[in-house]
């Protein structure tokens, strides 16, 4: 299997309501994100590539016109919005671009990381 990984970065708040008053994340708060997008694939395409790094611009577009120094509570319309949740909301998105999505990581934080990846895998050219 040929996996294929590219990071992208914004700033942008948040707010996780729920939590006890106490806890720093039920405050308004902001992070700068890391995102990591990983495609794979059984076999290369003709050029030798599971996917052009260059095709994931949209992405970078994505991220910039819709999240980036945005309220995250506001975009996605959620009262709260966790990185398992924005990781799992950025996977549906490229996964409808780009059938060779296996995970999308959102960073936090240099030391925290979530991740949404499907329990099973299915190569992209078994689903088509």
């Amino acid at each position: 299997m040929y996996r294929i990984t590219k990071e992208f970065h914004f700033s942008a708040s948040h707010q996780l309501i729920g939590l006890p008053d106490d806890h720093p994340c039920a405050r308004f708060h902001g992070h700068n994100y890391v995102v990591e997008v990983e495609l794979a694939s059984s076999e290369l395409n003709q050029i030798g590539f599971v996917r052009d790094y260059n095709e994931l611009k949209s992405l970078k577009t994505y991220i910039d016109d819709t999240l980036d120094h945005r309220h995250l509570n506001d975009v996605l319309g959620d009262d709260c919005v966790t990185a398992e949740r924005l990781a799992k909301h950025l996977f549906d998105w490229c996964a409808q671009k780009w059938p060779e999505t296996t995970a999308v990581r959102v960073k936090e934080t240099p030391k925290t990381c979530a991740e949404y990846r499907p329990l099973t895998y299915i190569p992209a050219e078994a689903r088509q």
